[in-house]
């Protein structure tokens, strides 16, 4: 007995031994790999704008009568790629317009809280510094959904329509489980600083529609920014939100719903939120997707054409 427990013993030192050194080989290598991605992502895919006196960065694309405004989910690495699937087949008739909110993508990381007050004052200001004017139809995705109807509840005269991407509602997070998100949260940066994040994004785990310069310009925003400090305190800022969007009536304005099969979501009765929060609204229509929570990205073309036919029949 003895002699087994000697030899698993060293056995598991090994492995341990293996562990250590993989790990830091990892380390090593993303260190290495972003300082020679720093040429890449110097200037961003759009143009920044200063609010509070950081940069933010907006993209634009097309021209029309209508501007589709696109606001990423929690922890999007680079929004302006992310949504590309998408508005790639729209732009042709609509002016579209990226938001990355601080902590995204090409903008900065700021160490300050992260009220989702304070995210849609800074998104109505980065707007307004790059001269797009409303209405918009807001098109979140995921925890953006959240901001979107705050928008709409605080100036209506600036929201024309909502078209969700999967995206988030109130109902949602009535029994989540807040402290597992944020030691999730706070393991994925530790990742993050390891390197480990980089290895979730390989070519195969990227939008398709991607260059393959635009995939490395993805993967180094991811290794460099994924899940910082913006990001975690967003986080912690939902339940206020939340509170505050119960606390005024519901937007009754035009909306179109997409919504996932809900296996990614984490949440029970996805796709029964969704359709819940539209019943007693005047305009508005739920349309389930078959597929995950990345609904822009597995299901684009049946989108932009739904899309295309809400819009013209605003």
């Amino acid at each position: 007995m003895k002699k087994i427990l000697r030899i698993t013993g060293k056995i598991l030192l090994l492995l341990f031994i293996v562990l250590v050194f993989l790990i830091g080989g990892i380390f090593i290598y993303n260190k290495i790999m972003i300082t020679s991605e720093e040429a890449l992502i110097e200037k961003p895919i759009g143009q920044y704008v200063e609010v509070d006196g950081h940069k933010m960065n907006l993209y634009t694309e097309g021209e029309g009568c209508h501007t589709l405004l696109f606001l990423s989910g929690s922890g999007t690495a680079a929004p302006v790629l992310d949504f590309k699937s998408l508005y790639s087949l729209l732009s042709s008739d609509y002016k579209i317009v990226v938001i990355e909110k601080f902590g995204y993508g090409f903008s900065d990381v700021v160490d300050s809280e992260r009220s989702f007050k304070t995210i849609l004052r800074q998104d109505r200001e980065a707007l307004t510094k790059a001269g797009i004017e409303g209405p918009y139809i807001l098109c979140p995705h995921s925890m953006s959904g959240i901001e979107a109807i705050m928008w709409a509840q605080n100036y209506p005269d600036e929201v024309e329509a909502i078209v969700g991407l999967d995206m988030v509602l109130p109902r949602a997070y009535d029994n989540w489980d807040w402290d597992s998100t944020i030691k999730k949260e706070r393991l994925a940066a530790f990742a993050r600083e390891l390197g480990i994040v980089r290895l979730f994004y390989s070519d195969s785990q990227l939008p398709e529609k991607l260059t393959d310069k635009e995939k490395k310009i993805y993967r180094a925003l991811a290794a460099s920014k994924a899940v910082n400090t913006c990001i975690i305190n967003e986080g912690l800022a939902i339940s206020d939100a939340v509170t505050e969007i119960d606390r005024k009536p519901k937007p009754d304005i035009p909306m179109l719903m997409f919504v996932s099969d809900g296996h990614e979501t984490g949440v029970e009765k996805w796709i029964d939120i969704q359709s819940d929060y539209i019943s007693d609204l005047t305009n508005a229509e739920v349309i389930e997707l078959d597929c995950g929570h990345y609904v822009h990205i597995f299901r684009q073309d049946i989108i932009a054409e739904k899309l295309v036919e809400f819009i013209e029949s605003l």
